[in-house]
């Protein structure tokens, strides 16, 4: 057995520890004052409004109980296991290692990459013995028969959620870490995970609001969000800004950005080396990008058709009048770029398309299969949501944030509870993680609107089955060219679904297989060289039916898929046509602020401007 050497105690300061614990008993004496004030009836009946969960678990339960052997014979593996377990931790108690593990973590599995999970034979046998039951817990839900499909995925997904927050990493008596790190720092970084946890929960204003990053390294205009450009349009539902060019000549046709209204659009603009819109603003082309803005209770009843006319018609009205050109190269990510196809078909049932293309990142327009968002959206969840909407006219940001963490607890909930709590650390500055914390909210009527129509019924995939603006859409009557760019780890818009709303524009289609995730995946600049991409040149246009059939026919790029996007895209007929660069300053339109504006630097959590 490898030696392990023995951390150095530190003995804590009494004074210093007596201070401590003053101030974190008089914050916690606030705390909880401030929370019983807080609570009503209403609050507790939150807890009990929707009881699908539950109902769920005791189906199950009761399908278990129904076959006893079945139950009994799983147990006995466990125990089988167990024993096994037990043996080989005596012997390596006693020195004598050397069997392989019974059972060892994932490759990707963050949590144990200690070295005492591996070479302490007791932090060993608890690691093995939390993995063999957690295992076994999980097999034995997804072993359950006589469930349909949905209610299984729910049980299959809540169930991680307990057995991932029972991990021993999670808790301070059983992580080797922390042990040592308390013996080091005398239980100093106890008293400040402590304090972090306090702050946490003041700022989430008795909820807990874990701080993935430091709050104070960014700020958006000076070292995120900072390609230069002007404001030069604004309503009550978003700014346009224009980036200032950096090429002598550009593009002919504007390229248009619409985010998602879930999410701040500076995921495309965190720093310059990752930078999307700067990059495309070096490579020729006069970026324009659509602000939404953090809408309150004023906002309640705007819908789908607000976000088209105040929002993308609006733009392009703008670019109009700013550039003098009727068309655009228009891209949408997530749930922009739904609305951005929906907007596109809307304009194919009209007098003029002033979309020359889309590009769609990691966009669904086929709902059938929506991935793991799914536990989330039943009748019974939709209705309690919908409720929550109607007090407050909109969804709270922080509410959706916690949806989304949780599709991966381990990386964006425990990693950090652990981080800041147990170790007493702050987290890393982070501008991915400081973004991803900067939420924003979501109007009642187009909240619902999306989840109902889309999610629920997918709709948007039949003629005519949603409208807007009194126009029946049909996705099918969208003739422009079309790229499609997903991710194959992507948990939020799952490729494979992405791929079947591909194939419903009728025009020249283009799908591209990204690396990576829903975010990573798509902030890929070239320079960094990671990921690669997958293309099958052989079907563009004429999409095979499947995804798994596109993929075998596929061939696997390396680097960033931008400059293949920028291929593409300047390969459009009119694609390549130049003109000198146009500055904002000098555009029909007046500035009204510097980018990024005013609309992107209104934070939640510190419910002012930054």
């Amino acid at each position: 057995m490898a030696e392990v050497l023995a951390p150095e105690i530190k003995l804590p300061d009494p004074v210093e520890v007596s201070k401590a614990v003053s101030q974190i008993a008089e914050r916690s004496q606030r705390l909880v004052s401030d929370f019983l004030q807080r609570q009503s009836a209403q609050n507790a009946l939150a807890l009990v409004e929707n009881p699908g969960i539950g109902k769920a678990f005791l189906e199950m339960t009761q399908r278990l109980m129904a076959d006893p052997f079945k139950l009994m014979e799983a147990q006995v593996g466990l125990w089988t296991q167990y024993v096994s377990l037990w043996q080989q931790g005596a012997a390596a108690m006693l020195g004598q290692r050397g069997a392989d593990p019974l059972v060892k973590p994932a490759r990707s599995d963050k949590r144990f990459k200690h070295e005492d999970w591996e070479h302490n034979a007791l932090f060993d046998f608890i690691k093995q013995s939390y993995l063999l039951t957690s295992q076994w817990v999980q097999s034995t839900v997804a072993g359950v028969e006589g469930i349909d499909e949905r209610t299984k995925k729910k049980l299959e997904f809540y169930t991680k959620q307990f057995v991932d927050a029972l991990a021993p990493t999670n808790f301070a008596a059983t992580n080797p870490e922390v042990i040592r790190t308390t013996l080091e720092t005398g239980g100093e970084n106890l008293l400040k995970g402590l304090t972090n946890l306090l702050e946490d929960l003041e700022r989430g204003k008795g909820s807990l609001s874990i701080r993935m990053t430091d709050l104070t390294a960014f700020q958006p205009g000076v070292n995120i969000a900072a390609t230069p450009g002007k404001v030069v349009f604004q309503n009550e539902l978003m700014q346009l800004l224009q980036y200032s060019p950096s090429t002598e000549s550009v593009y002919r046709k504007p390229l248009l950005i619409v985010p998602p209204w879930i999410n701040k659009f500076y995921i495309l603009d965190l720093r310059d080396k990752n930078s999307f819109i700067r990059w495309a603003v070096a490579q020729g082309n006069t970026v324009f990008v659509i602000s939404w803005v953090n809408p309150d209770a004023s906002y309640a009843a705007r819908g789908f058709d607000d976000y088209l006319e105040h929002g993308i018609t609006a733009a392009l009205q703008a670019i109009e009048r700013a550039t003098g050109e009727r068309e655009v190269n228009a891209v949408g990510y997530c749930l922009g770029g739904t609305l951005l196809s929906a907007s596109t078909a809307w304009y194919a049932a009209g007098d003029h398309q002033p979309i020359a293309s889309t590009t769609l990142f990691t966009t669904m327009l086929d709902f059938a299969r929506p991935g793991e968002l799914e536990v989330f959206i039943d009748d019974q969840q939709l209705d309690a949501i919908e409720r929550r909407m109607q007090k407050q006219g909109y969804l709270d940001g922080a509410e959706m944030a916690s949806t989304f963490n949780m599709l991966r607890a381990n990386d964006l909930i425990w990693s950090f509870a652990v981080n800041n709590y147990l170790l007493g650390k702050d987290p890393f500055p982070f501008d991915l993680l400081y973004w991803n914390s900067d939420s924003t909210r979501m109007p009642a009527a187009m909240h619902s609107f999306y989840l109902r129509t889309m999610y629920m019924e997918n709709r948007l995939i039949e003629p005519g089955g949603i409208e807007i603006d009194g126009t029946p859409i049909d996705l099918g009557k969208i003739k422009v060219p079309c790229y499609f760019i997903s991710t194959i780890e992507d948990h939020i818009a799952p490729w494979k679904s992405t791929y079947m709303g591909a194939r419903l524009p009728s025009g020249n289609t283009k799908f591209v297989l990204g690396g990576s995730g829903h975010i990573a995946g798509i902030v890929n600049p070239p320079a960094a060289n990671k990921y690669g991409f997958w293309t099958n040149d052989a079907t563009d246009g004429n999409l095979p039916e499947s995804p798994e059939d596109f993929l075998a026919g596929a061939t696997q790029n390396a680097g960033s898929w931008w400059t293949h996007w920028n291929q593409w895209v300047t390969s459009l007929p009119g694609g390549s046509a130049k003109v000198k660069a146009r500055k904002p300053e000098d555009g029909a339109l007046k500035v009204i602020e510097d980018a990024p504006g005013s609309y992107v630097k209104f934070r939640l959590d510190a419910q002012k401007k930054v």
